[in-house]
């Protein structure tokens, strides 16, 4: 556990303590919007790419040497962000993290999988995340210190610490044994999602500044689409595909990672676009627009293995469609007015109901799957729903520059956050269609799944 917690902690603290640098990296480095994406999606667009391809990975070279490869690719690049000199270096650097992030998160929820007996994973799943969640949401608040203080480079600096803890820690593991079978890499999977995630969200980041009506911008979008198509074809038709299409068959698998994109989808849009607007619009120092992230932590450490608990008694359906709702409610409740954005009026009250909200969704939402799949797929399973949550946040930091429409002001973050709640809505939805109680450890089609669908490859 305690292994699974801090490797975690190395990715979900990269997903939010950069946001806080960006305004102090576009004025340093210059870029505009441009660059405040692609600093994120640098990052999101290759742990999307890489995420699926790393569990075969592990089978072929091993989970304990893969998994230093990931700390140690992401510490090289987060010394590369912090000597950046120019746009292109940060962006380069950024990639580099994500390769090394692919790596992390599942396999610690596989771990997690294998280590604990169905009845105390929820629970144990629960305790992960409330300590992985609690990294994921101080990250605007270390984000914060680290501007203010000490300068955006620093922020790459720290990240390097949990880096060298956790690679530290690998030698502390139990032996794992090796998988009964070396899946293949599916490398023309991997090739296809690659194209397709990247041309396509090159095309997005880039149509508001060159137009729709950009050949190339055109050119990439189409490339990019026809790709990801492509790759949905050759997964249904290859004999070792990264993305088993039978695992989708079992109802709470497809269903919580439909859910899983629209949640995160509203969770990263919403992230990014308070991070900007209260520093650029709002006058908000970097400390300030950290703190306020403070209600998440505390009630995700507070009563996130309580939320385990309770929704292996209860089942997951009703915080499945609840805590959406609710978060959804949390930033309809962040809206200035009349140029007026108070702290105590206007920000906290909606912070708080957000934090409410993703209490409840969170844990179930990761355990979900987990409990649905026998512990031989868990591997592919975890890597799955992680890959749909990267992809989805990826999509919504692409589209930022498209919904706001220009320069952030009253009337696009306004615009932004009913999106971002939007996302929530459809997500509590989506898991009040599909969800069902109670959960079914193996469900036929998880059983069944031939040797070639096995995909990236359990732990």
């Amino acid at each position: 556990m305690v292994v699974a917690i801090m490797v975690s902690m190395v990715a979900f603290l990269d997903s939010n303590i950069v946001n806080l640098g960006l305004p102090a990296t576009a004025r340093d480095l210059g870029g505009g919007l441009s660059l405040q994406q692609w600093v994120v999606d640098g990052y999101l667009l290759a742990l999307a790419v890489a995420i699926l391809p790393g569990g075969s990975i592990s089978d072929l070279f091993g989970r304990v040497p893969v998994l230093r490869f990931g700390l140690a690719a992401f510490g090289l690049g987060s010394v590369l962000a912090a000597a950046a000199a120019c746009p292109t270096m940060l962006i380069i650097a950024r990639l580099v993290q994500g390769l090394g992030g692919a790596f992390l998160v599942p396999g610690s929820l596989a771990l997690i999988n294998s280590a604990f007996d169905r009845a105390d994973r929820a629970a144990a799943i629960g305790s992960w995340t409330a300590w992985t969640s609690t990294a994921f949401a101080l990250g605007p608040l270390l984000g914060g210190l680290a501007v203010d203080f000490l300068g955006w480079r620093w922020i790459y600096l720290l990240l390097a610490i949990p880096v060298v803890i956790g690679f530290a820690l690998t030698f502390w593991l139990c032996p794992i044994p090796a998988p009964a079978q070396r899946v293949p890499v599916d490398v023309p999977g991997v090739a296809l999602s690659a194209v397709g995630l990247g041309a396509t969200v090159y095309a997005l980041i880039e149509s508001h500044r060159r137009g729709w009506t950009s050949p190339l911008v055109a050119t990439l979008l189409v490339v990019g689409v026809t790709a990801l198509f492509a790759f949905v074809v050759w997964q249904r038709r290859t004999p070792h595909p990264m993305v088993p299409p039978k695992l989708f068959a079992i109802r709470n698998v497809a269903g919580a990672n439909l859910a899983t994109a629209f949640v995160y989808g509203g969770l990263t849009l919403g992230s990014i676009a308070m991070a900007l607007y209260l520093q650029e619009a709002a006058g908000y120092s970097a400390i300030l627009a950290g703190l306020i992230t403070l209600p998440t932590p505390i009630a995700s450490f507070l009563f996130a293995r309580r939320v385990g608990r309770a929704a292996t008694r209860m089942g997951p359906r009703l915080f499945l469609v609840a805590g959406p709702l609710v978060a959804g409610l949390g930033l309809l409740l962040i809206c200035p007015t009349a140029h007026d954005f108070g702290f105590a009026t206007h920000l906290l009250p909606g912070r708080l109901v957000l934090a409410a909200g993703l209490v409840l969704t969170i844990t179930p939402l990761s355990s979900v799957v987990l409990l649905a799949v026998e512990p031989a797929h868990s591997g592919v399973a975890a890597a799955i729903q992680n890959a749909v949550g990267r992809t989805s946040a990826l999509a919504a930091v692409a589209c930022v520059g498209l919904i706001a429409a220009g320069p952030l002001t009253d009337g696009s973050f306004t615009r932004l956050m009913q999106v971002a709640a939007a996302l929530y809505f459809v997500g509590a939805a989506v898991a009040c269609v599909t969800i069902t109680n109670p959960i079914a450890v193996a469900e036929p089609a998880a059983a069944k799944l031939p040797p070639g669908d096995e995909g990236a490859g359990g732990v």
